[in-house]
């Protein structure tokens, strides 16, 4: 039986990391950036366009949902955004057909449902996120817990618009995943470890 987790993830919550070390403690592939890149090859869209449609929902010019309903639009970037999200399925598609991997984002829980993939949510305490996120700032200016904290807030907004407009589905709900992690003071190579044995148990099962 093939073996596809898929990850989605509260922006700072560790999500990214778990899902590294978690296809690493399994010896499988992961799939984060990849994408993008297969995204481009398929497409006539740049790396950097691609980046900011992908997790950024699109703000049609008439109220629709994709993953509910389907009509011929008139909006030309709303058409191309609809155009990277069906290249995204398909190489989605494509890798987890390939190969035992492990899946960041990108809705990929819903493009991949008919291979009934153990679906993750990871999320974490304000806090926690907080802390993560100065962790990975880059040298520079620092920025303050509080504008830390709107950033987080924000691209979870985004994140939660692109996957509720593309699939139907609430993001984050409990009955669309079939685990639901708080990474919140978690030490995340551990709770790797233990979640590889946990997958490994119960796909001999």
């Amino acid at each position: 039986m093939k073996m596809v987790i898929t990850i989605a993830r509260e922006f700072g919550s560790g999500g990214r990391e778990l899902g590294r070390r978690l296809a690493d403690e399994l010896g499988i592939a992961y799939y984060d950036k990849e994408i993008i890149l297969e995204i481009e090859h398929k497409t006539p869209f740049s790396k950097e366009y691609i980046e900011e449609v992908t997790e950024n929902r699109p703000i049609p010019l008439f109220p629709i949902h994709y993953g509910n309903s389907w009509a011929p639009l008139a909006d030309p970037h709303l058409e191309q955004s609809i155009d990277v999200f069906a290249a995204q399925a398909d190489v989605i598609k494509d890798l987890a057909n390939r190969s035992d991997c492990v899946i960041i984002g990108r809705c990929a829980d819903y493009i991949l449902r008919d291979l009934k993939p153990l679906r993750i949510f990871v999320y974490a305490d304000s806090k926690s996120k907080i802390e993560r996120c100065k962790t990975r700032e880059k040298d520079g200016e620092s920025l303050s817990d509080k504008e830390i904290a709107k950033n987080i807030r924000s691209i979870d907004k985004k994140r939660k618009g692109y996957y509720e407009f593309y699939t139907g589905q609430s993001w984050g709900d409990k009955s669309n995943y079939d685990l639901i992690i708080n990474t919140t003071g978690m030490d995340l190579k551990k709770l790797a470890k233990v979640l590889a044995t946990f997958i490994k148990e119960r796909s001999e099962e």
